[in-house]
């Protein structure tokens, strides 16, 4: 995988891995920009939403960057890219998609601040998941800041929901989620049987349409298609040191 590829990596072979938690209650997952949760995490999310679990985003940025087009009206780009984001989270959860929430950050300009740590430290004790998820903001040699800055506020955002002296002033109970995941991490350590799922994660990344030509290189049905087919192989090779037909991988901090 290249440094700066969006969602999962080509190989990763985790040593020591768990494999398939039972199914959460709920989840959040946390990413930078629309599409980003539906490249790092879709296929897990789909497959826990399947078995009933309620699926929640919070995405932080609002996208508006998201175009190679010079001209583009980034406020209508923002506003297209809220509603694609919406619709990617009922392709991928049906009926047990829950809140999707946005913070609204301009794109390219998101930074890990005490503000920004407050409010997915709200989002995380007023929706409660069982496990969050987010990017890994320790992957090397990667260029775009809001991925960055998006993996330490998820981590950040568990630190601060949990202890009862950070934000008191937000007047909500501490809560602690049970485990955090990392999407794109290094040294993978968690692996999630998707087998089942890559068509619904196919779907849901479709939703963004907005993002055809920037990031999935795919301006025509030809390419489209060749995009998924990078998509299916990618999680195909993932799953081949396993046994599964298709894998995402994270890396897995249980100790909350």
């Amino acid at each position: 995988m290249a440094a700066n590829d969006p969602g999962q990596p080509a190989t990763a072979v985790a040593i020591r891995a768990t494999f398939n938690i039972e199914t959460p209650s709920s989840a959040l997952a946390i990413g930078a920009h629309p599409d980003d949760i539906e490249f790092g995490c879709g296929g897990v999310l789909a497959k826990w939403a399947a078995n009933g679990c309620t699926i929640h985003h919070l995405v932080c940025t609002d996208g508006s960057k998201g175009t190679w087009d010079p001209d583009v009206d980034v406020q209508g780009l923002a506003k297209r890219r809220q509603e694609e984001q919406r619709l990617a989270a009922t392709r991928l959860a049906g009926a047990s998609a829950g809140e999707v929430r946005f913070l609204g950050y301009v794109d390219g300009e998101l930074t890990s601040d005490l503000r920004a740590r407050g409010e997915v430290a709200r989002a995380i004790r007023e929706l409660q998941p069982e496990v969050v998820l987010g990017h890994d903001p320790w992957k090397r040699y990667r260029l775009h800041p809001d991925h960055r800055h998006a993996g330490l506020l998820a981590c950040e955002g568990v630190v601060a929901a949990r202890d009862p002296h950070f934000f008191k002033e937000q007047g909500l109970d501490p809560y602690r989620p049970d485990l955090l995941l990392l999407w794109e991490a290094e040294e993978p350590d968690h692996v999630e049987d998707v087998s089942e799922a890559v068509t619904v994660k196919l779907s849901a990344l479709a939703a963004h349409a907005s993002q055809f030509e920037s990031t999935m290189n795919a301006i025509d049905d030809e390419q489209f298609a060749a995009f998924e087919q990078r998509i299916r192989t990618r999680l195909g090779d993932l799953g081949s040191d396993y046994e599964m037909k298709a894998a995402e991988v994270f890396k897995a901090i249980r100790d909350l």
